[in-house]
Order: structure tokens, then C-alpha cells, then sequence
């Protein structure tokens, strides 16, 4: 069954790479984070404990990270864009591998030449999409750069109401809230490497279209964006 969303007046939306719903990669992430954001069915498994934060966005990597609308922009307009913009991407494979991230856990690209194709990626669907995106409030901006951020980051942050964009964008699909515990982290690592040799190559078939309902809601999978118009495929 399909998460539904409830409208609001201006509900975020998110950009994300999801892998294919009937995949191998996409049961075991949502499994693995305890919650399900197209069907909505929440699990609690060994992991549950660790994993409150992600498990609210659901399993994915941002593209595009979290924004309202543009006055005059509905959510077709966004899913008319998005389509637009994914039906020119090609499919791919891509390798994997589970590493910590500061105190995070999450997973990234084994070789730098798909960290640098997906920054191009990311980068083409921030561009494609900027004019239906909401220019940042003032006070969303000040709270962001009161984080402690570089000052290109800054700039980023002035400009498109986030930080980890363009030449700072780092592809990551996050496995763990924030663990002040190395032997935990390490143990994340070491299961996710283990999952990783039986799983493959992350099918990077498409994206798709995120809704926070309401301030603080768990995200929804709205709009599946297969790349040049494929089919989920089984991984």
C-alpha cells in the first residue's frame, strides 16, 4: 500500500535517490531503520534503538534536500519537473560501502569517479528544480549558519538554503542517528559490510519525491521518478 499525505498549505518536499521498491536494497533499509515510507508499516528491529533520526526521512540519499514551494507552485508542477529532470538520467550501478561519517554511520560511494557523478547528479536536479523552490527564510538561514559551517558552505546556505550542495554535496544514505559509541559505530560498520557483499551494487533506477506533511512529520514516499522512464526492476 502506498503512504498517502495529508495536503497542507505548503508542505516540504525532498528530491531523494531510493533504490527500486521491489528490491533486495530497499526492504533492507527500511527494515533495517524500522519504518517503511511508501507503505508506511513501521518495524521495530535490533536496530530500531539506533536509528530514531533517519528513520523520520526514510531510507534514501538526498538529492535535494527539503524545501517548501514557491507561491503559485503546486505539487504537480514539482512532479512535472521531476519527471522531466529523471527521464534524462541513465541507470546505473553503483558500489557501495558502509563508513563512518563523523558519529554518524552511513553509506557511500566506493569509488571517487560516482562520488564525483553523483555531485554532477545532484547538482543538475538542484538546477532543474531551483524556480519552484521557496527562497529560505531569514530566520531558517541564521539557524543554519549558527551550526558552525565553513564559509563557502555559508554562502551556499545564503544562496539555497543549504549547505551541502553543489561542490559540498557528498552522497550518504545515513544508517545510524548521531552515536557517541565507536564500538557501536564500528559494529554498524561491520554488519552493513557483511550486507553489502550479498546485496551488490546499489541500483541507482531512479528517485523520487519525499512529503513532510506537517512540521515534524515522518516523511512520505510520494512520486517515484524511474531514470529514462525504466520500471523498478528486482536487484
Amino acid at each position: 500500500m502506498k503512504a498517502t499525505h495529508t495536503k497542507t498549505d505548503n508542505p516540504r518536499v525532498a528530491l531523494y535517490y531510493a533504490p527500486p521498491a521491489a528490491s533486495a536494497w530497499w526492504r533492507e533499509g527500511c527494515e533495517w531503520l524500522g519504518r517503511d515510507p511508501e507503505s508506511g508499516l513501521e518495524t521495530a528491529t535490533p536496530a530500531y534503538a539506533l536509528t530514531h533520526a533517519p528513520r523520520r526521512y526514510g531510507w534514501h540519499a538526498t538529492l535535494i534536500a527539503p524545501f517548501h514551494l514557491e507561491a503559485g507552485i503546486e505539487l504537480e508542477d514539482v512532479l512535472a519537473c521531476a519527471r522531466i529532470w529523471a527521464s534524462s538520467v541513465p541507470r546505473f550501478e553503483m558500489p557501495v560501502q558502509a563508513a563512518e561519517l563523523g558519529r554518524f554511520v552511513a553509506l557511500r560511494p566506493e569509488h571517487s569517479y560516482d562520488e564525483e557523478w553523483m555531485r554532477t547528479l545532484a547538482g543538475s536536479a538542484l538546477q532543474s528544480l531551483c524556480s519552484l523552490r521557496a527562497a529560505p527564510s531569514w530566520e531558517s538561514v541564521e539557524k543554519r549558519i549558527a551550526d558552525g559551517l565553513s564559509a563557502r558552505q555559508t554562502a551556499l546556505v545564503r544562496e539555497w538554503g543549504y549547505p551541502y550542495v553543489l561542490d559540498e554535496y557528498r552522497f550518504h544514505m545515513t544508517l545510524s542517528d548521531s552515536l557517541d559509541d565507536a564500538n557501536a559505530r564500528a559494529s554498524i560498520v561491520s554488519e552493513w559490510t557483511r550486507r553489502i557483499d550479498t546485496l551488490g551494487p546499489l541500483p541507482m533506477h531512479g528517485a523520487a519525491l519525499f512529503i513532510e506533511p506537517e512540521p515534524g512529520a515522518p516523511f512520505t514516499l510520494w512520486q517515484r521518478l524511474p531514470f529514462n522512464n525504466a520500471q523498478d526492476v528486482v536487484a
